[in-house]
């Protein structure tokens, strides 16, 4: 109606030709206005990007999903850094611009809470694999040294996840830090909770071993293990031995939640068995079997399974150099007297978990 109206106006040449020039241009741009205001109020509107991830191609990989792919990249490093995501539309907490907008921030319906040196990190990479599983990369540390920020500098953190896709972290120091828990419990207590064990002796040696490589100067570990060498009593205080105390970081958080939250997974059947293991996370996290055999191999140099095809790569990858060092040498009657003292807790956490892990 507004372009019929203009016309009229303009039809009548007399009435132009005994005005202004100025006069003239102005209902010229009026004209244009009125015509292009009409044209844009009565084309089809393009539909919001949301409606895209309602739709599905049959046959094809959905593009919300495709995109998320694409930028776990990015999501991964934006995570570890230390600032909230300030706006949407200015990229993320360092200012790299972030194209994605597909999906929401939600808080991990899941975390590995540890433990360090288990195969935390192993475990982490092999769900990622996996099309409804999206985690955030880096070590966020929220519950243990970050909690003054605030959940939504926490939720920040976290990748964007359409619905249905599950949303994951892994801190691994979480699982030995005493008000970790009671604060988790704070934000969800519904959260899923995963540890990851591994033989305390063995991965007291690991702990060890790597930072060793960080502080080369480091006393041995036979001196460091014992309160007083002479005496063979062991340091339970050093936290290469305080963090395989299972059962008493166990018993801290079965005062939050109930044991139905928790699944054990074994460190060393992740690598002997990495499918088996991860299958029984998927079926924790009530997703589909995905992530099988068809998805590793073993690779003899480093003595772990690797990825034949990780998530966003066409090439087989192996975790990286910090993972399979070769242990510097323990005495024996070291690592024996170690044992004796991690058996009691090894029993009481097979009790508490329900699960034999084979340690002694």
């Amino acid at each position: 109606m507004g372009c019929s109206v203009c016309r009229t106006r303009l039809n009548s040449g007399r009435a132009l030709s005994r005005v202004p020039l100025p006069f003239t241009m102005l209902l010229l741009f009026i004209y244009l206005f009125h015509c292009l205001s009409a044209f844009c109020d009565s084309a089809p509107k393009i539909t919001d990007r949301p409606y895209l991830v309602r739709q599905t191609i049959p046959g094809g990989v959905h593009p919300a999903r495709e995109e998320l792919r694409r930028n776990e990249t990015v999501y991964a490093h934006v995570s570890a850094l230390p600032e909230p995501i300030k706006s949407e539309n200015n990229g993320g907490e360092s200012g790299i611009p972030v194209s994605n907008t597909y999906g929401n921030k939600k808080f991990p319906q899941a975390i590995i809470i540890g433990v360090k040196k288990g195969g935390t990190r192993a475990l982490l990479e092999f769900l990622r694999v996996h099309p409804d599983v999206r985690a955030v990369g880096s070590e966020p540390h929220f519950f243990d040294r970050f909690y003054n920020r605030g959940l939504e500098w926490y939720r920040n953190l976290m990748p964007r996840t359409l619905d249905g896709q599950i949303t994951m972290e892994k801190t691994p120091s979480y699982f030995v830090t005493k008000e970790a828990p009671s604060r988790l419990c704070a934000m969800n207590c519904d959260t899923k909770l995963i540890v990851v064990v591994r033989d305390p002796v063995t991965r007291a040696v690991s702990d060890y071993t790597q930072t060793l490589t960080k502080s080369p100067g480091l006393q041995s570990f036979q001196t460091l293990v014992f309160k007083n060498f002479s005496s063979g009593v062991i340091d339970s205080s050093w936290s290469a031995v305080r963090i395989g105390m299972y059962a008493q970081h166990l018993e801290n958080w079965l005062q939050h939640f109930p044991l139905s939250s928790f699944l054990f997974v074994s460190g060393e059947k992740l690598v002997s068995d990495p499918a088996g293991e991860v299958g029984r996370v998927q079926d924790f996290l009530g997703l589909k079997r995905i992530v099988s055999d068809k998805h590793f191999y073993f690779n003899q140099t480093k003595g772990f399974p690797c990825l034949k095809k990780p998530e966003g790569s066409s090439r087989p990858r192996c975790l990286g150099k910090s993972k399979g060092r070769t242990h510097p040498h323990i005495p024996t009657d070291v690592l024996q007297k170690l044992r004796e003292f991690y058996r009691p807790f090894n029993h009481k956490f097979y009790q508490m978990s329900g699960l034999d892990f084979g340690w002694d």
